[in-house]
């Protein structure tokens, strides 16, 4: 009898049908091919120590926010973690502006002072980019009650890692979400090890999308490998939201090929089990799909993958090139009011 890694590899010489149109796959790839190679660029960069701090890649997790991306509507908003150099790329902001905040350079996105754990792009509705596990959980209810509040019809999609779903603000937020019925979508990025831990270590429930379940608040579990499936999970749970039936909880069971952050060898898992991973990887299924229906020709993928090269190589220049902020800056953009009267007594 095949083992199951056997039956894995056959599966995956299979030809892969198409479920969407061609466009749907070419963005996909496009947009996931970025990601990737932005991040494997980034680490480079910070082995050289020309990137420095904290530094998180999303190497592996692709189809979390490219899934989402192809389901849902421009002007929705998304919050996220420290784990955050793919999101705003996915929505289109300016790769440079991404590198050079890395750099902690003044171009970048947020002007060099938020470095790898604090980006933001108000233009493409990214809201962070924040550093305290599980912080942005609340935030990002708290952007779905303002979309409620002023009937724009739109969205918060909210993502977090799985070691923020033991944090306290977790489970107060899906409780009001649900009981004000926001419109949000809880996006648990499982990547199963949290900081190093695993899930089975740190919690008696494994399932986590079952968390929900305790609000009556819709839940389910997405292969986050297959990015078809996160889609059309984000597309249900959209749906969803903009009925006015509330939120909604997925768990994206996805995973990282590199460790937590640049300082960590991810010694806990074996080599045996990346590999396996590695054969499910996301953007190679969609390169599957799309060389199997025709959709493209390896040609046409190799001028993409030229493409994108090229906006790496042009976003590390920017970056190189750019000056750091003058001093000055480190009294800007902080929670003050020039000129605010004092209150005398």
């Amino acid at each position: 009898m095949a083992s199951e890694k056997e039956m894995t590899k056959e599966k995956s010489k299979a030809k892969s049908k198409a479920k969407f149109p061609k466009g749907t796959y070419m963005f996909w790839y496009e947009n996931m091919l970025l990601m990737r190679k932005f991040e494997e660029k980034a680490g480079q960069l910070y082995g050289q120590q020309k990137i420095k701090g904290f530094c998180h890649l999303y190497i592996g997790q692709e189809a979390c926010v490219a899934g989402a991306i192809s389901a849902l509507e421009r002007g929705d908003k998304y919050i996220t973690a420290y784990r955050d150099h793919a999101h705003p790329i996915g929505l289109g902001s300016d790769p440079k502006a991404i590198m050079a905040e890395l750099f902690g350079k003044s171009t970048g996105i947020s002007k060099g002072k938020g470095g790898s754990m604090h980006m933001f792009d108000k233009e493409n509705n990214f809201f962070g980019g924040h550093g305290i596990v599980g912080g942005q959980i609340p935030l990002g209810a708290g952007i779905a009650f303002a979309e409620q509040y002023n009937k724009t019809g739109k969205l918060c999609v909210t993502y977090m890692g799985d070691g923020a779903v033991r944090q306290g603000a977790f489970h107060e937020t899906l409780n009001m979400a649900m009981t004000m019925k926001l419109p949000v979508i809880f996006a648990i990025e499982n990547n199963g090890y949290a900081m190093g831990t695993s899930v089975k270590r740190t919690s008696n429930v494994t399932e986590l999308y079952t968390l929900g379940q305790a609000y009556d608040m819709p839940s389910e579990a997405v292969n986050a490998m297959s990015v078809e499936d996160v889609h059309e999970a984000m597309a249900r749970a959209g749906e969803r939201a903009r009925k006015g039936d509330g939120p909604t909880l997925l768990e994206l069971r996805t995973y990282r090929y590199k460790g937590h952050s640049m300082s960590d060898p991810a010694k806990y898992r074996t080599k045996e089990e990346l590999e396996e991973y590695k054969t499910k990887d996301p953007i190679e299924m969609v390169k599957k799909a799309i060389l199997d229906n025709k959709m493209a020709s390896q040609d046409d993928l190799d001028k993409i993958d030229k493409k994108i090269k090229k906006i790496i190589e042009e976003s590390v220049q920017f970056a190189e090139e750019s000056e750091f902020p003058h001093p000055d800056e480190a009294f800007k953009d902080v929670y003050a009011e020039p000129n605010y009267p004092f209150i005398k007594d």
